[in-house]
């Protein structure tokens, strides 16, 4: 791959990917025959350059834009409300999420709800809501600005509850994007510490699906070449960050989200609470847990671990190596090695073990956890 050309891939989707393919916007919306977009995004992305340049640029093509950036940074279903009123309320066309994870997420869901009204949550699919998924959806173009989530290529939508802080997933196929403007240059000015957690929650997703339960040959492969990327590209697009690093790292974050299709599993149990509870950047959470995890669960996956391991293209091909690893690489690009050091106190311990019980990712995890794991792991992280 060469970085100064973009490239078209059509899987799941359609993604254009390379520096520059945000300009394409404007002429794929007229060509279709959008001109009034509701972009969503958050609050932070919404004041950016970059984002403003993007705003004018439609509007000086023509297309009528409305910003909706009011929401949390692990959202929640009144953020969803909100962004439906003012689509209800500008007579909008279609929806454009540019941003990362959280603006994605929430963009998806208003997407779901602009023609499903009954309660959000109806729609979960940990209950089987997706068979109510059953009318149209307006037009969904993605833009991803960080490389972590990889929600650009994605399905579902993850929106807690703003009372139990309990999360949700909303999914359904026509939830995918039409298609993803994935412009690594948009990633350019990412602070270090977002490049970070965000670079190693895309890592957690690649490596939780590769050790996944479910049987997926193909994620498995998909996952390995994610983790190699990583290999390559996260400690430079954090410390040293050029076109080629931020372009192997938005790649290796849609990778990760196309692979855990087949499953996550120990390590984002873990982390949901930290978000849901305290607030915790979503990436941060998953970087400080994934040694802890990893840890947990090579007994049993030796040979799974010897994979990741000569991928990785360590030393010594096992599992303790694999951990090593991750703790080296959390050093290199500044993420702490303890929970105490993101504001995790004793006493959160319970509460948190019987949130990432509750939890939905880790039934896929290669081998079950307990809330005694669960409880034993935080302390260990502690």
């Amino acid at each position: 791959m060469t970085f100064d050309h973009i490239y078209q891939y059509n899987f799941p989707t359609t993604i254009r990917f390379g520096a520059g393919a945000i300009k394409e916007l404007p002429a794929y919306l007229r060509q279709n025959g959008l001109k009034r977009p509701l972009i969503v995004t958050d609050s932070t992305i919404a004041v950016l350059p970059f984002f403003k340049t993007i705003v004018s640029d439609l509007r000086i093509h023509g297309i009528a834009v409305e910003v909706f950036s009011d929401i949390h940074k692990n959202p929640v279903k009144s953020d969803v409300y909100k962004g439906t009123e003012v689509w209800d309320d500008t007579a909008r066309d279609s929806v454009i999420g540019i941003g990362g994870g959280a603006a994605l997420d929430v963009a998806r869901a208003i997407v779901l709800r602009v023609n499903h009204r009954e309660d959000l949550f109806k729609y979960d699919d940990l209950i089987g809501g997706d068979v109510y998924v059953t009318n149209e959806v307006p037009h969904f173009i993605t833009v991803p600005t960080t490389s972590g989530t990889g929600s650009e290529v994605g399905r579902s939508a993850i929106i807690a509850d703003d009372e139990t802080h309990q999360k949700k997933i909303l999914f359904s196929p026509k939830l995918m994007a039409k298609i993803v403007f994935a412009d690594p240059a948009l990633t350019m000015d990412l602070p270090s510490f977002i490049t970070a957690a965000t670079g190693m929650d895309a890592l957690t997703h690649n490596m939780e699906a590769f050790l996944a339960k479910n049987p997926h040959p193909l994620c498995d492969g998909i996952a390995l070449e994610g983790i190699s990327l990583i290999k390559d590209a996260l400690e430079p697009a954090t410390n040293r960050p050029d076109i080629e690093s931020r372009s192997k790292m938005l790649m290796a974050s849609m990778m990760g989200a196309i692979a855990f299709q087949k499953g996550l599993g120990v390590v984002h149990s873990l982390a949901h609470p930290l978000s849901s509870l305290l607030d915790t950047h979503h990436g941060l959470a998953n970087a400080v847990n994934l040694p802890y995890g990893m840890e947990f669960n090579i007994e049993g996956f030796e040979d799974k671990f010897r994979r990741i391991a000569r991928t990785l293209e360590l030393k010594e091909e096992n599992g303790k190596a694999v951990v090593e690893y991750l703790f080296n690489l959390n050093t290199k690009i500044n993420i702490p090695h303890h929970l105490g050091d993101i504001g995790v106190k004793s006493e959160h311990i319970e509460t948190l073990a019987d949130l990432a019980f509750a939890d939905f990712a880790h039934p896929n995890n290669p081998k079950p956890v307990s809330r005694a794991d669960f409880k034993h792991l935080y302390l260990t992280a502690l």
